[in-house]
């Protein structure tokens, strides 16, 4: 029945957004907190999808339980990427398009290290809650869905009290308003943002972890993403990790209503659509100053 079938597209939908929402909280720290427009930061998810992938198919590790582990080696990983573009770029105030092609070089450079190290196949991942699903009379939940849905809440919930309740969270948000200030703080400008930066690669980790529970990866799929991240990012208002979730939230629903009685190849024309009819009404974005 018709009903059923929205039923069922607006909770796949929702479950979606769980996904969206933990691959775009970096993209809502790096673009909407730092200024810096990390064009790689999808391929950094596809290569958290790989480690989970490797750690599950050789020593068979949860791959949830795998990209929480390897948070730390991330954060290291984002820590050095944004020392590199800062002594080559943002300290001689180019960041701009030479900035841009930095993080686009770093975007193939992954892509292209992913490919001869496993191939243009699709690879997957195996867990107990890979499967099965929850009834709930007409409706379907699987868990595959349910499970990276909850992870990303608590993923967002942990970096929204971080940055809201601790003094380091509060330079990270207000690194890129006044400089000026932070430094007659004591802070130091340029750590904060390696540290924001490096936590925003960080996240990655987790993010890359759920997309290859929910479906298969490959190499170059992370291309696919970037429109989606950014475009969360800015209907949600930059830099609001509440506006975020529900631009996530109408991103899911849109495409998934949209794939149900439509067809697949229609949702991400209407679900950007619908993102330049809400910015045409507030430019600013749902939840934007």
């Amino acid at each position: 029945m018709p009903l059923e079938l929205l039923i069922n597209a607006l909770v796949s939908g929702l479950l979606l957004a769980g996904l969206y929402a933990a691959v775009s909280v970096g993209i809502s720290i790096s673009f909407g907190m730092l200024d810096i427009a990390n064009l790689a930061h999808p391929a950094f998810v596809i290569l958290g999808s790989f480690v989970a992938y490797v750690a599950n198919d050789s020593l068979g590790i949860d791959p949830i339980v795998t990209g929480i582990v390897a948070l730390p080696v991330f954060f290291a990983l984002g820590a050095a990427i944004y020392q590199i573009y800062y002594w080559s770029f943002e300290r001689r105030g180019e960041e701009g398009f030479r900035g841009l092609a930095f993080f686009f070089g770093l975007l193939f450079i992954t892509e292209v290290a992913l490919i001869l190290g496993f191939g243009v196949d699709y690879r997957s991942v195996t867990a107990s809650y890979i499967g099965p699903s929850i009834r709930l009379g007409y409706v379907g939940i699987p868990l595959r869905m349910l499970v990276p849905f909850v992870v990303a809440l608590l993923l967002i919930g942990a970096l929204h009290w971080f940055l809201t309740h601790s003094f380091m969270g509060r330079a990270i948000q207000a690194v890129s308003q006044d400089r000026e200030a932070l430094r007659l703080m004591a802070v130091d400008p340029v750590r904060v943002k390696r540290i924001a930066f490096a936590l925003a690669i960080a996240t990655t980790s987790v993010g890359g972890a759920l997309l290859i529970v929910i479906q298969p990866v490959e190499p170059s799929i992370g291309r696919e993403y970037i429109g989606r991240l950014f475009a969360i990012c800015v209907l949600g208002g930059m830099g609001s990790f509440p506006g975020m979730l529900v631009a996530a939230m109408i991103l899911g629903v849109v495409e998934s209503v949209t794939a149900t009685f439509f067809s697949p190849s229609w949702a991400p024309a209407v679900a950007f659509g619908f993102l330049l009819l809400t910015l045409a009404v507030r430019p600013s974005g749902i939840f934007g100053r």
